[in-house]
């Protein structure tokens, strides 16, 4: 599990984000950023070059979505689509009206080749993932799945105003020369009109792609540049100025505490003691000191262990935190790590109260993942800011969970939170495009995202928006949402009534980027 702090954000989670072998720290907050990419950066590494635009290719087994719209190769990259032969979209919306357009029926009349990338019946887009990374090959590629569904599910539905959108993909190998590779290669070959739930590790052609003017909407803020540049939205919303210098408010990111306000909450009657478990990396021991820093905020007493990345002695953190009676367990390790940790929780006979992960670990594999250590799996829960993929009872969900099926990746290893963020991002950048009618332009579609209203991608996100503030804030509501993993239903269970009514009004705390 886990990873990088993140930001500031209106309603909003608590996240990290997992790099393998290697560790990819995170944080804990509604807010908060990921750490350079320079500090992942471990032996065994692809060589600088190593990272050129690889074919993203269908899934083993997986056939056309529903309505017969196939995953078809393309050039380095793939397209998902109909191409230009592509039916249009009639009567019937996307979610709720905002502008996506879906149905059958003829092109709509007016529509024309208004920009780079959209003709009068395509869109294409693009999307980087750093599927074949020197860490996890499960990292970071749930995006990328969600993405393609969306464009699935969404062709299948009669596109956007009545265009098919067609989308690349390119593999970074997560390494920034690769993405550099990638970013020109989608851009000024592939000439997509927007870059659209991008999974990447380092974003070393960031630069370059706000240089150009190419939206990037509804991506994982897994690097820094979703905190700089302008022209780059994130899944999340945000709220710093994005100037193209700064990173955040002057180099600082904001993370607020109501994770931990949450569990005091919820648990009252047990004592507010918590566990930080990091590596000896400057990296890991700096965001792992902000969760310190949110939990005493909180009224927490706080044991951090920092373990030796190279040769952890988990043993030795599970015997010191049964000792010392700690109930709600943190971490800024990797996912392996994790596992390993909950096998000495186990092992030691230590009794807590929650071992609490983020959206990167909130996936459907957690069954197989902890099979070795039941106590523990069934102590974990998970906090975001989206639906539960397992809720099906919300339209939006069932759709994602079906297309996902339909294409191939609906088993443990492919369903996870950020893969129904990645559909989420694709529904937003839709209603963006949409709301353009006929005449698809960058900017008009920019606008959309600059609105400052909030924006819910059809009930599947708390509401989030991008503004820019000149001043950090000192306190946000932010409400998230909670599952806990349930083994009897092999799933995970959502435990509040409401994501949108589970909100506290917390303190944001800096931290530096």
């Amino acid at each position: 599990m886990t990873v990088q702090m993140r930001r500031l954000e209106r309603r909003r989670r608590v996240r990290w984000v997992m790099a393998g072998t290697a560790v990819a720290l995170g944080a804990l907050s509604a807010c908060g950023t990921r750490l350079p990419d320079s500090d992942f950066v471990q032996a065994g590494a692809p060589p600088a070059g190593a990272g050129a635009p690889a074919a993203s290719a269908p899934a083993p087994g997986a056939g056309p979505a529903p309505g017969g719209t196939p995953l078809a190769p393309a050039g380095p990259g793939s397209a998902t689509g109909r191409g230009p032969s592509g039916t249009g979209g009639g009567a019937g919306s996307a979610g709720t009206g905002t502008g996506a357009r879906t149905g059958s029926g003829p092109t709509p009349a007016g529509n024309t080749a208004s920009d780079t990338g959209v003709t009068a019946t395509t869109i294409t887009i693009g999307n980087i993932v750093s599927k074949t990374n020197p860490f996890d090959p499960r990292a970071f590629v749930g995006p990328a799945y969600g993405i393609q569904a969306f464009v699935h599910w969404v062709n299948a539905h009669g596109g956007v105003h009545g265009r098919q959108i067609i989308l690349r993909t390119c593999d970074d190998q997560g390494s920034g020369d690769g993405n550099v590779n990638c970013v020109h290669q989608l851009i000024d070959h592939d000439h997509v009109f927007a870059l659209v739930s991008n999974g990447i590790l380092d974003y070393a052609g960031a630069s370059y792609v706000n240089s150009k003017g190419v939206p990037d909407i509804g991506s994982q803020p897994i690097d820094n540049a979703y905190y700089q540049y302008p022209h780059l939205w994130d899944i999340y919303g945000e709220e710093y100025p994005r100037d193209g210098k700064q990173v955040g408010f002057h180099g600082e990111l904001l993370g607020g505490t109501e994770v931990y306000r949450y569990f005091k909450t919820k648990f009252p009657k047990v004592p507010r003691s918590a566990g930080v478990v990091v590596y000896n990396q400057a990296a890991s021991q700096r965001f792992g000191s902000s969760i310190v820093n949110g939990l005493k905020h909180e009224g927490y007493k706080v044991d951090e262990k920092v373990v030796n990345f190279a040769l952890p002695d988990y043993d030795s953190v599970a015997i010191d935190f049964k000792n010392k009676g700690v109930q709600f367990i943190y971490d800024v390790i990797d996912r392996e790590g994790n596992v390993r940790l909950c096998k000495a929780l186990d092992d030691n006979g230590v009794d807590f109260t929650a071992k609490v992960l983020t959206p990167q670990s909130w996936d459907q594999a957690v069954g197989q993942d902890y099979s070795a250590s039941p106590r523990c799996r069934s102590k974990l829960w998970a906090t975001g800011n989206t639906r539960n993929f397992e809720d099906t009872q919300y339209p939006e969900v069932r759709a994602f969970r079906q297309q996902m099926a339909a294409d191939g990746h609906g088993g443990t290893e492919q369903v996870s939170e950020w893969a129904l963020e990645g559909w989420a991002g694709g529904q937003w950048f839709a209603d963006a495009a949409g709301s353009c009618g006929g005449n698809l332009t960058r900017r008009c579609v920019e606008q959309f995202m600059n609105s400052g209203k909030d924006y819910d991608a059809h009930g599947l996100l708390t509401p989030r928006h991008f503004a820019e503030l000149h001043s950090p804030p000192h306190t946000r509501r932010n409400c998230i949402n909670v599952v806990r993993w349930v083994q009897s239903r092999n799933g995970w269970v959502t435990q509040v009534p409401d994501m949108d009514r589970n909100c506290f009004r917390v303190p944001l705390i800096g931290y530096r980027a």
